[in-house]
């Protein structure tokens, strides 16, 4: 009976990533699963497996994996007290390098989840007939989850597609079915693509009936084709991105937030109009990937309110001057909580950022700890991926998207032009990891991080900091290939610019 041992490009990782998985069935410790014995045999079999697959898709959504893509560009200054966390890859010096922790969880824990979608894809087919139908929905996720992991990787460690050279550019390992002992080099970006839109192509057919609803917790068809525009988008194919955009909007399904106390309600307590995909998240799990170094919000005794911050970052002058006075999106930042740096108080100098805050609902204390249920799809980035496709081809219909999401938002309405559009970007998914894939589509870097006037003082200053200049050549925006995988699978080319170990 052929065996296979439970890992991929990667080292074992930590039970919490399949917290939700039946560990009677593929137990998370076990060194092998039979391909001979079938996986699936009742209800109970296929609700296992699906759980394990959002456990694995939702365990890269938040926290890690969405807050280094911010901190490594122009919204955010590390403070005097940062630590040192996420320095590498704030700095992007000399010691961002293969073996930078983020970068080998980013990779491992989507490599990881890819395993996972691969074995129940191979196992998805055989089941008793009474089965089949709740097993094609599931088959459908599957393909979605897989979608979504290539796209991220694919931004992430390969370049930005571009058509002349795709079919030469590497990118990552192309895994479509679980091999322990496979040790695939890189595909090119134009294979990683093609991959992409055939999962998604699965997708649309197995969830073609899964209507969509504000704050789903599974993959729906208004799910697919939001992850169907950001591919169009990807891949500049404008008029696709702009109509499966459109599919999205169209629904009347999800309305855009137009007040403090409706934004609120997206960010605060989770219950907003606005995702189209909202995992689900408790008390007790998904504990660990929250958004608390923008905040570290720390009981205080010494302060008025029993509350100070003490962030590792803080956003620039250029993010807050972004905002408007009557843009909702400025509660985003806060000036009224005391901060805490080097024993030194500081209230109503400058703004902290506290988009997530957290839900008061997911923690027992009145500090609040950071935590949000992922909300990897919302329904304004399918107004600015509209916007952004629309101007190449009808800037008429790029001006109404545009406007559209900066009316509910009391923003001043402008012209649709790639200004106006790529500050839109930057206002509205601030926080939520698009900086890196935006300023990578767009061929774009920054020349410096101004700090806000008063926060000169509790800031890092210099050339890595304040002053720091990322070109839109850099070959940081290709993160390494992680170390481990390099001495494991010779067939992996490191990223130039990067030492091979």
């Amino acid at each position: 009976m052929k065996k296979n041992i439970i890992s991929i490009l990667s080292v074992a990782l930590s039970a919490a990533v399949l917290a939700s998985c039946d560990l009677n069935l593929v137990p998370n410790n076990a060194i092998a699963y039979s391909e001979a014995e079938r996986l699936i045999q009742t209800s109970s079999n296929l609700t296992a497996m699906e759980n394990g697959i959002l456990s694995s898709y939702r365990s890269v959504q938040n926290g890690d994996f969405v807050i280094p893509q911010e901190l490594m560009f122009d919204g955010f200054n590390a403070t005097i007290d940062f630590g040192n966390n996420y320095g590498p890859l704030h700095k992007t010096d000399k010691n961002f390098t293969s073996a930078d922790y983020d970068v080998e969880d980013y990779w491992a824990y989507n490599y990881f989840a890819i395993k996972n979608y691969n074995i129940l894809l191979a196992n998805i087919n055989d089941v008793d007939a009474e089965l089949k139908d709740a097993a094609t929905i599931v088959k459908g996720e599957a393909f979605f989850f897989r979608a979504s992991s290539y796209l991220n990787l694919a931004r992430h460690f390969g370049k930005a597609y571009k058509a002349a050279s795709a079919e030469t550019d590497p990118c990552v390992p192309l895994v479509l079915a679980y091999n322990q002992n496979e040790k695939p080099a890189r595909a090119s970006v134009a294979e990683v693509y093609k991959a992409i839109k055939a999962d998604l192509d699965s997708a649309a057919v197995f969830l073609a009936d899964v209507k969509g609803a504000p704050r789903s917790v599974k993959p729906t068809i208004d799910a697919v084709n939001a992850l169907y525009a950001r591919y169009y988008l990807d891949i500049a194919d404008y008029a696709k991105a702009a109509e499966y955009a459109h599919k999205v909007i169209d629904t009347g399904t999800y309305a855009l937030e137009n007040s403090v106390e409706a934004l609120n309600a997206d960010f605060v307590s989770d219950k907003g109009t606005e995702p189209v995909l909202q995992l689900a998240i408790s008390m007790t799990e998904f504990t660990g990937n929250d958004f608390s170094p923008w905040l570290l919000a720390q009981a205080d005794t010494k302060v008025e309110g029993g509350e100070s911050f003490r962030p590792y970052y803080l956003p620039t002058k250029k993010l807050i001057d972004a905002y408007e006075d009557g843009d909702i999106r400025k509660a985003w930042f806060d000036n009224t909580v005391p901060v805490l740096f080097s024993g030194s108080y500081y209230t109503g100098d400058f703004y902290t950022f506290v988009k997530f805050r957290g839900n008061p609902s997911l923690t027992s204390s009145p500090i609040r700890n950071a935590r949000q249920a992922p909300k990897p799809i919302r329904i304004s980035e399918m107004y600015l991926i509209a916007a952004e496709a629309e101007l190449k081809s009808n800037p008429g219909a790029a001006k109404a998207d545009l406007n559209a999401l900066q009316a509910a938002r009391g923003a001043s309405q402008t012209a649709a032009n790639d200004d106006n559009i790529q500050q839109e970007w930057f206002k509205e998914t601030v926080g939520e990891g698009f900086r890196m894939s935006c300023l990578k589509r767009w061929g774009k870097g920054f020349s410096g991080r101004a700090p806000q006037e008063k926060a000169i003082n509790v800031v890092q200053q210099g050339q890595y900091f304040t002053e720091k200049e990322f070109k839109a050549d850099s070959y940081f925006f290709q993160w390494p290939i992680p170390s481990h995988e390099l001495k494991i699978n010779k067939n992996l080319k490191q990223n130039e610019g990067y030492d091979s170990i």
